[in-house]
């Protein structure tokens, strides 16, 4: 049994393949209409600062404030 030839498309036909697989793509957005990004959660990356170092000792278990 023999491998198939690759098949190679023209630009035409990658974009109606984009097309039946994503569909319609929406507008671009002008940069009128863009707003500024206001991070309103807490930073998940890092914990949240403590007054008490005696709670870093206990979650991080014995010797750690060693």
């Amino acid at each position: 049994m023999t491998e198939p030839e690759p098949t190679s498309f023209d630009d035409e036909e990658y974009a109606f393949l984009r097309h039946v697989r994503f569909g319609e793509l929406p507008p671009p957005v002008r940069p009128d209409e863009r707003v500024e990004l206001t991070e309103t959660d807490p930073r998940r990356d890092r914990p949240e600062p403590t007054a008490n170092d005696d709670q870093w000792i206990l979650r991080l278990g014995p010797g750690a404030g060693s």
